[in-house]
């Protein structure tokens, strides 16, 4: 048995507020998850024992990458040997907050249940996804959602955005650790699950919508900020970092506009146009 060819989508944050800091150690988050077309794909067929291959070779000699570490979630779990060859085409910048590993965590983990007939439910896979990161449950579905507490709980949200979203990441690694270290958690001014398709103004969200990290990303690496203003001075009508960084997104009236600005940034650091996925 094979499957070949799995799509695994990165997401951005359409804002992101760092509510409180929790007992366990982790924050409480308010944020919305919103997949976009920029994907990993993803093969996996039987072997005679488990290989992991990447055309990125730092993360495939890494013993601990998320994949290798959601075998191993199943394997332990449902006392069974994935003897099996998974190989990664890595596309989403990593550490870039897009979500490019816990979107990998969560196809294996999907994909392990299809496999080996465990028939697991969404909410199973996302509890056990939930072991391996905060963002993985989201991943299980990939639909636009309103996420609070670690970002595991869920309100369905009607958000689809008809404009063309412009991806860049400078290729700067922010660790996520050291910007929580760096956070003040407070209450949001703006609550984020009003957005809706039905009231979408994507040109009034500069004034309502933040992202509680840009202050630390700004100030620790000025070539992020820069990035969100050249965004703007391109013609953006929204631009915001996306998870801790370093990936900023730009939301543009139209996909010439959007192709022009990624223009400017071609070349020194990656893009991606997402155009509805």
């Amino acid at each position: 048995m094979s499957i070949t060819k799995i799509k695994s989508p990165a997401k951005i944050n359409i804002g992101l507020n760092i509510v409180s800091k929790r007992s366990d150690g982790f924050h409480n988050i308010e944020t919305i998850f919103y997949p976009v077309s920029l994907c990993d794909y993803i093969s996996i067929e039987n072997s005679d024992a488990f290989h992991f291959t990447c055309n990125d070779k730092l993360l495939e000699n890494d013993t601990n990458n998320l994949i290798t570490r959601a075998k191993n979630i199943i394997e332990n779990r449902f006392n069974l040997k994935a003897d099996l060859h998974i190989d990664l085409q890595k596309n989403i910048p990593i550490g870039a907050g897009l979500g490019g590993g816990s979107s990998n965590a969560a196809v294996i983990l999907k994909a392990l249940s299809i496999f080996y007939k465990l028939g697991l439910s969404e909410k199973e896979l996302e509890s056990i996804g939930l072991e391996l990161g905060s963002d993985v449950p989201f991943f299980i579905k990939g639909q636009p959602v309103f996420a609070e507490s670690r970002g595991e709980l869920f309100k369905p949200i009607d958000l689809e955005i008809q404009k063309p979203i412009l991806i860049v990441n400078p290729g700067i690694h922010i660790s996520t650790r050291l910007a929580y270290e760096n956070i003040k958690p407070k209450a949001p001014e703006f609550p984020l699950y009003n957005i809706s398709h039905d009231n979408l103004n994507i040109e009034c969200w500069k004034d309502k919508i933040f992202n509680d990290f840009e202050d630390f990303a700004f100030s620790a690496f000025p070539k992020v900020k820069d990035v969100k203003d050249k965004m703007y001075g391109l013609g953006a009508v929204f631009s915001l970092l996306s998870g801790s960084g370093s990936s900023v997104f730009g939301i543009f009236n139209n996909l010439d506009s959007a192709k022009k600005a990624e223009s400017y940034f071609t070349g020194d650091y990656f893009t991606h146009i997402s155009y509805p996925i």
